[in-house]
Formats: C-alpha cells, structure tokens, sequence
C-alpha cells in the first residue's frame, strides 16, 4: 500500500480542502460589500414612500449599510465562545461541516431577505456571522491535527490565505454576474450553491486524528508526527485559557495580529467605496482592480510561508523580519495613502496592492510565533485571533465613522490611513524583544498535570 501517492501526501489534500472550505464561508458574507455598488440601481426594488417620492428599497444609508457590516461581526463574536468549544470537544469534522451548511442557506436566502427589508437581511447575516466564527479555529485544528512542524509555516500560509483569495473571486465573479442579465441575486445563489458542494467534500474526506484516518499511509502518519510531543498528538479537550491569555509571548502576538487585521479589513471593506468616490473608477474598473490589487497578497502569502520553514538564520530573525514586512513596513505604507494625491489615481492603486502584498507575510511573523509558541494549543491562539478579526470588524467602522462624513473626502479618509497604519507600526516594535520560537510553559499543563498538581496538594 505504501505506493499510494494519495496516501503517502493526503495532508496536501485536507489543507486545500480546508482552504476551499474557509473561502466558502468568507465569500459568502463579503458578496454583498460588492453587490451595494448594484443593489441601489436593482429597478425591481423602486418603491413609493407615503409623500409621493421614490426611493428604492435595495439603497442603502451609510448607516445600513455599517449594520450590515456589523450584523456579522456581532454573528462572528456571539459564535466565537460556543464554536471553539465545539471544536475543542467534538473536533473540525461536523461543527465545521454544520457552520459550512448554515452559511450556504444564509447566502441563498439573502436576496429574500433584502427584498422583504433590512431587520430580515440583517438576520441572515447574523447567521453568515456565526458560520464565520468557524474559519479561524478550523484553521488551528487542521494545523495542529495535520501540519508536520517542519511545515507549520506553509500550512499556516495556504490556510489564512483564504481571504485575498475569497476577495479576489468574489469580487471579480460579483462585478460580472452584477452585470449579467441575471441579476445582482444570481451572486448569492452561485456562491451558496457552491458552498453545499465543497462542504460535502470536507464531510467525505477529513478525520480530526490522521492516525485513525484509512486514507493516511503509515509514512504519511510518520511524516505528520515527526517532533512532536505526545500530548500534542493525543486529542484531549483540555485547554489552559488562563495560563494562555496573561503570556506576554501570546499577548504581543495578538496585538500584532489586532492592528494589521483591523487595516486589512478597512482597506478591504472601503476599498471599493474608495475606488469608486474618492479615485473615481468606473464600477467595472472598480472590481477588476480591486481583484488585482489583492492578487498579490496570496503569492505573498504562500512564499512567504514557504521561505519561513527554511533553515536560513535562526527561526527567531525570521519571525522578525516576517513581521517587520507585515506589520511594520505595511503600516508606514498605509500612512503613506494619506499623502498621495488624488489625480495620482494609479499611484494609490499600487500603493494599495503594496500594502496587501506586504500583509499577505504574516504568517512567518506573528502566526507562526503564536502556533509555535502554543504548540498543541495553537488552535486556541489562532482562533482568538480570529476574535481580533471580529473586534476589528467593529474597529475599522468606528474609524471610518469618526473621521469620514464625506465618503469623496481624500483628507479625511486619510486621516484613517494615517492613524491604522502607524499603530501597526508601534505593535511591530514590541514584537522585537518578546518573539520566540519556544514552547511556552503553559504547553507543560496538560490535564494530567493539573490532576497530579491536585494530588500532590491533597498529599501534602
């Protein structure tokens, strides 16, 4: 058996899956970032208001349009708890399964919901919120269940590559079915479908634990163990959160983590508002360039992962220099947005895909210092940045809300480029002393330990 190509690289197999999966879910709720630009001008959705005026249903305020945004991150916080649990008990393979189900149906009946009015739509998103809250801990668990430590930084790379990927698909597919003679709904029905099929696939091929998985070869299973301890091989539900949550190593990573998400889903959520008000593109030129400035941000992602599990300079300076770029450098390029001007329209979009390209480095730099440092809790550190994620989801509308009354104002959308990007570059510095490559104490506390700690106490 051992011949079986299949068997003997099948984690390959459960990380594109798994990345299929998360874009899935992630697509499914940012559909609609791009559908406003043609939902206000659906002709379908005129209405006349009680004075005599028309107004149509599917155009949103500023205001609607943040609760629709929020919707999710309020989905994303509420299921963050409950998930994790899930996971921690039940492992990936059904609560993720489900989370992929729910968010497929939320898609397909979103534009029902639109058209019977916005505390309707805002349900569904709830619902795309809680699905959503799956992405991140789902990635932790694959990690720490199939990636090789030899390979943590190319597993973390392709699996967090799922957003630019999700941007750069939906986006491009959205601006064109928007278009087409079927309508700005045919955008959720062809996502929705899509997510039913690739989670059929998770449900057929992924196991929690290679070792009982009939598909993994014995030198696969060798392969995916080599260097690691027994107890992060074993699968046991226990976690220390407390021991995690006050280690500085862990806290710095989540700083590090907050501030470049929070910009990351800025630039992502506004981009087009950005492109299309301040820069003045076409809606077309809107989306393709909106596509292309996010392309490089996954080639970013997958060498980056790739350089960081080489054994060049030590793991510590590659942490370093990976957060530097991500972190650092990204954030003294984001303030950089704030002093283009504005005929300069193609200098911003390069400076734009800049940013991206840099981000897309993270996971050498903090990622992969959080799952190092966690080992067989990492599930835990990287699901909690995907809490961050859902902070963020609030943080970057609040900033835009504070400083943006004029959505074609260049100066006061510059005043939130300058305040994301140079608190990114304040968490990159104490990034510096604090990183490491080395098991943190608390990845000693197994529930043997704590049950032996107690006996010892009973003892005494």
């Amino acid at each position: 058996m051992g011949m079986n190509p299949v068997k003997n690289r099948f984690r390959y197999l459960v990380v594109f899956l798994g990345l299929a999966c998360l874009t899935s879910i992630l697509s499914n709720y940012i559909i609609i970032n791009f559908t406003f630009i043609c939902m206000k001008d659906d002709p379908t959705g005129i209405e006349m208001s009680d004075n005599g005026t028309t107004y149509n249903r599917y155009d949103y305020s500023v205001a609607e349009k943040s609760a629709i945004v929020w919707a999710v991150a309020v989905g994303t916080i509420l299921g963050t708890g409950p998930i994790n649990y899930s996971y921690v008990r039940y492992g990936a393979r059904i609560p993720f399964f489900i989370a992929g189900i729910v968010s497929a149906f939320a898609t397909i009946l979103t534009p029902f919901g639109a058209y019977l009015g916005l505390p309707y739509l805002l349900a569904l998103r709830f619902a795309q919120g809680l699905a959503y809250s799956a992405d991140f801990a789902a990635i932790g668990i694959v990690c720490v269940r199939w990636a090789p430590l030899a390979q943590t930084g190319l597993f973390i790379s392709i699996l967090t590559s799922f957003s630019p990927a999700a941007t750069v698909m939906t986006n491009a597919a959205s601006g064109w079915l928007c278009k087409s003679s079927y309508g700005w709904q045919s955008a959720f029905y062809v996502h929705g479908a899509a997510g039913f099929l690739i989670f059929a696939a998770w449900i057929y091929f992924y196991n929690d634990d290679p070792q009982f998985s009939a598909k993994v070869s014995a030198k696969e299973l060798t392969t995916i163990q080599k260097d690691k301890t027994q107890a992060h091989i074993e699968r046991d539900s226990f976690v220390p959160y407390w021991e995690i949550c006050k280690n500085r190593v862990i806290l710095t990573v989540w700083i590090n983590s907050f501030f470049e998400m929070t910009t990351l889903i800025l630039l992502l959520t506004y981009s087009p508002i950005y492109f299309r008000k301040v820069l003045d593109f076409s809606v077309v030129e809107t989306g393709m360039l909106i596509s292309l400035s996010a392309v490089a941000h996954m080639p970013a992602k997958l060498i980056s992962g790739w350089l960081s599990d080489r054994q060049f300079l030590s793991e510590r300076i590659r942490m370093w220099f990976f957060n530097t770029s991500s972190v650092g450098l990204a954030g003294i390029m984001c303030v950089t947005l704030a002093y283009i001007p504005v005929t300069w329209k193609y200098t911003s979009v390069v400076m734009f895909s800049i940013v991206y390209t840099l981000m897309g480095t993270n996971c050498g730099g903090f990622y992969k210092c959080g799952t190092f440092a966690a080992r067989q809790y990492a599930h835990f550190v990287l699901a909690m940045i995907q809490f961050m994620k859902c902070i963020a989801l609030f943080a970057a509308p609040a900033t835009v809300a504070i400083f943006v009354s004029d959505e074609s104002s260049h100066s006061q959308w510059g005043h939130v480029y300058i305040l994301n990007g140079s608190l990114m570059f304040i968490a990159n510095i104490l990034f510096f002393p604090i990183a490491t490559d080395q098991p943190q104490p608390f990845t000693f506390v197994t529930r043997k330990s704590v049950e032996e700690e107690k006996k010892k106490n009973q003892l005494a």
